[in-house]
């Protein structure tokens, strides 16, 4: 439960698949962006939860491809969420780049941005069996989807 060390190149593809839509999107900013207040709790939750994630998908081989059993169901459901992931990054991209389009819902998953990958690292968590990642998954979600939240209320409020 705890996890075996070494390489694991599925937690490098789902950081691609987290890092480059971000690097991306730093380039695409939206159009309306203007600062918002964000809670400091939640910020330090977010990057702890980040920091944790990261390492944890690198350095814990046990989420690397295994026989196909019952048990991989847990893997294909998590890389179906960082393919919806995806989806929504190439939804926002396409789009006008407003916050209202790069916080919209995506078949009803709210702030699918922000909870889509907290869930899909969870589940890999759940797959391989490492509870680091699935307790650095919650604390990157407390802080992630607290945070996005909290953006789309100031939205709500402007609308």
């Amino acid at each position: 439960m705890l996890g075996h060390l070494g390489f694991s190149y599925v937690g490098l593809i789902y950081l691609l698949m987290l890092f480059i839509p971000n690097i991306i999107w730093s380039k695409s900013q939206p159009i309306d962006s203007e600062k918002t207040h964000e809670n400091k709790v939640l910020i330090w939750f977010e990057r702890v939860g980040q920091v944790g994630c990261t390492g944890s998908v690198l350095i814990f081989n046990d989420f690397n491809i295994a026989t196909f059993s019952a048990w991989s169901l847990w893997l294909i459901s998590s890389f179906l969420l960082m393919i919806f992931y995806e989806i929504c990054w190439i939804r926002y991209f396409t789009n006008e780049h407003t916050k209202g389009k790069l916080y919209r819902s995506f078949y009803g998953i709210p702030v699918p941005l922000a909870s889509l990958p907290v869930m899909a690292f969870l589940l890999l968590g759940i797959y391989g069996e490492v509870i680091w990642l699935i307790a650095f998954g919650i604390i990157l979600g407390i802080g992630h989807i607290g945070v996005h939240i909290q953006h789309l209320k100031a939205i709500k409020k402007v609308e």
